[in-house]
This record gives structure tokens, sequence and C-alpha cells, in this order.
């Protein structure tokens, strides 16, 4: 499946809510995480290991550098 920037990819669901997940580049899907499928709680335990969810090749290498570190998401939230 090819990928646009901020195209909807699938959805997550939380206790009273149903949120939409955007791929945040350009790209095509090369893998899907089915182990979320037995264990959604792997992407709050394990989200750089274990807990992903889809593998994007991206398009264009040049627009990684358009993301936020972790360090930069961290400061988003508020952490």
């Amino acid at each position: 499946t090819e990928l646009g920037k901020m195209d909807v990819f699938g959805t997550i669901e939380a206790v009273k809510a149903v949120s939409e997940l955007f791929s945040p580049l350009t790209g095509v899907v090369v893998d899907i995480n089915t182990a979320l499928d037995g264990d959604p709680s792997l992407i709050n335990q394990h989200p750089y290991e274990d807990g992903w969810m889809i593998k994007l090749r991206v398009q264009n290498l040049a627009t990684i550098d358009e993301l936020m570190s972790a360090t930069d998401y961290a400061q988003h939230i508020g952490e």
C-alpha cells in the first residue's frame, strides 16, 4: 500500500475514543506488525522495539529531517 504524508493508515482505540493513525511520511508499506492483533499493549510497553505498527519504505529520505526527535516530542507533549 502506498501512503502519502498524513494519509490515514488505521485507527487506534482507547477507553473512550477511537483516533485515526496518520502516516508521518510518504512511502510504501512494506510490513505490518501482526503481533499487535494479539497484544496491542506492545504499543505502550515497547514502542521503540516490539510495538511498531508499520514499516514504510520512505519515498524521499530528506523528508525524515522534518520529523521530531524523541526529545523534541517529549517537550512538545510537556514531559
